[in-house]
């Protein structure tokens, strides 16, 4: 038993000297998702920073935790999945058909309470989303929708 102990302590020690990459890429305000949606009241910008921006855009705030291994490699995964599917800092660049579908998407995710992830919550809990505050975004987002569609008519 002690010789596994060992071995565990050793290979976590180990895994230390691989972190992730914390780096951010260089921000264009232009391209964000709440410089372009210009009718965003600032309590629904915060809730989208809040509960969004560390895995939806490149204005990560990484944790000192992140600085552990192998947690640090789980949180970068999620990160790095969170910006595939969804990155609010690039947001301008999607085509308007696109911007659509993203919004359909956080109104899907919303109302079914599948973002943020619980997980996220562990470190967060500023993130953390009341059936009011959900809603608040849910008619954002339809109005945003809205807007968007109106406005490629």
């Amino acid at each position: 038993m002690k010789k596994v102990i060992i071995v565990l302590l050793v290979a976590f020690i180990i895994i230390q000297f691989f972190p992730i990459d914390k780096t951010n890429k260089p921000l264009n305000p232009g391209m964000d998702f709440l410089k372009i949606k210009t009718h965003t009241s600032p309590e629904i910008a915060n809730l989208i920073t809040n509960s969004c921006y560390d895995c939806h855009s490149d204005e990560t705030k990484y944790p000192w935790y992140t600085s552990i291994a192998p947690a640090s490699w789980w949180i970068k995964n999620h990160i790095d999945e969170g910006r595939k599917h969804l990155n609010f800092s690039t947001f301008a660049t999607y085509e308007p058909k696109r911007q659509i579908h993203k919004m359909e998407e956080c109104v899907e995710m919303l109302e079914k309470h599948e973002m943020p992830l619980e997980s996220y919550f562990l470190g967060h809990q500023d993130a953390k989303l009341t059936d009011a505050q959900r809603k608040e975004l849910i008619t954002y987002f339809k109005r945003e929708i809205r807007e968007t569609k109106f406005k490629t008519e």
